[in-house]
């Protein structure tokens, strides 16, 4: 099969539509990419691109068309609408070079939702069927991780999500609750498929090396991995962790990522006076993180309180579970549902900071043997519902069906 893939994003940043080409590159299917060229999440060039530079290269034997864009820069939203509607407008002349033919065409869509025009542009382009493959709930997701509060805003991303949903054939969403929300946005029911993340081949339960178990602080580790944003209600870690030092409970809070929000955090934790209970690492290659992870005694996950949020599946859920480790969340909705059902962990509701610190102390209690079953009933719940390869055979069955 003869597949056009359109993301904003690809390698070299660090994004799992990269491991969803190679590998249906290696199941004998023909990929081409058209992409942006990569400045995530850093906002400048990778080293060796340019707006000159690498308007087209081969990885691993697929195709990559690259397409100019507007810098993210410092990440400031006007700096993100110019990145986001830069991509849209250039990649979509880039479309016009490309001189192949193609059996279906698949858009990665985690935010922005952008890339949808990009993806109704190849369709009448190269007249076959486009799979939107939908990650973030727009205009929703922009409110209020974004920030934006502008209801003239808000109207005509609104409007511009409602017809690239309604122009694309077929909506794959990451999560089963998705679907009443694109109802609501017009969307025909018989579009709509659940199809969720799974976790790149990297992440699985790994032996504890001792060189990087003494890197961490002695007592109970609990890690969050991934980014610092709005989204992340960061907030609510920190007050949970002010909760526990009222009671005189130490805690260590292991943070492997950046973000946006870290610089306004780190003030946070001075002002509260808990520097001692946080330890950021900084940023790691997603292939390092099993062996970050098998030295944590708990994984951390939190979202921010609101419907768009308790519909999603935080992505890091798919790669916690993976790796067979017990999980505290403090979130809403189907991500605390994973964790309850899976029997991983335990999960307060989202802000709820109060929560947080009591489920946190109550898995830090546990025994040895008590935090391994919740590591095995993390994989075994994996490996029923996330599993690479099955969920591989499922897209290819929707190719061949849809």
């Amino acid at each position: 099969m003869k597949i056009l893939v359109i993301s904003q994003y690809f390698y070299p940043e660090n994004f799992r539509i990269n491991d969803l080409c190679y590998s249906l590159s290696n199941r004998g299917h023909e990929i081409t990419i058209l992409t942006g060229k990569p400045n995530y999440p850093k906002g400048e060039y990778f080293d060796g691109y340019s707006w000159r530079q690498k308007q087209y290269e081969k990885i691993k034997n697929i195709e990559v068309y690259r397409s100019n864009l507007l810098l993210r820069r410092s990440g400031r939203p006007i700096n993100l609408i110019f990145n986001y509607l830069s991509f849209a407008l250039l990649a979509s002349i880039k479309i016009f070079k490309i001189s192949k033919k193609f059996d279906k065409i698949f858009i990665y869509a985690p935010s922005p939702i952008t890339v949808g025009i990009v993806g109704i542009i190849a369709k009448y382009r190269f007249k076959v069927k486009t799979y939107l493959w939908v990650h973030d709930l727009w205009p929703e997701s922009v409110q209020f991780a974004g920030g934006i509060n502008s209801k003239i805003i808000l109207y005509f991303i609104d409007i511009m999500t409602r017809i690239i949903y309604k122009l694309n054939d077929i909506l794959l969403v990451q999560s089963p609750l998705f679907e009443s929300y694109l109802l609501n946005q017009n969307v025909n029911l018989d579009k709509i498929i659940y199809y969720p993340y799974y976790a790149e081949d990297f992440y699985k339960p790994v032996l504890m090396k001792e060189e990087i178990k003494r890197t961490f602080p002695e007592g109970f580790n609990l890690v969050f991995a991934g980014n610092i944003g709005k989204a992340q209600s960061f907030d609510t870690i920190v007050m949970a962790a002010a909760e526990l030092k009222k009671k005189k409970i130490k805690i260590n809070f292991i943070i492997f990522g950046d973000g946006r929000d870290k610089k306004r955090i780190e003030s946070l934790i001075k002002q509260k006076e808990l520097e001692s209970y946080f330890y950021f690492k900084g940023s790691f290659p997603p292939q390092r993180m099993p062996d970050l992870f098998s030295c944590a005694d708990a994984l951390l996950v939190t979202l921010k309180k609101s419907e768009v949020f308790s519909k999603t599946i935080p992505g890091k859920l798919q790669s916690y579970l993976a790796c067979g480790k017990p999980i505290v969340g403090a979130l809403d909705g189907i991500g605390a549902e994973i964790i309850l059902s899976s029997k991983s962990g335990f999960s307060s509701k989202a802000e709820d900071y109060k929560s947080l610190s009591e489920i946190i102390l109550k898995i830090s209690r546990l025994s040895g043997n008590q935090l391994q079953e919740f590591g095995k009933n993390a994989l075994s719940y994996y490996s029923k519902f996330f599993e690479k390869e099955k969920l591989l055979n499922e897209l290819e069955e929707i190719f061949n069906k849809k």
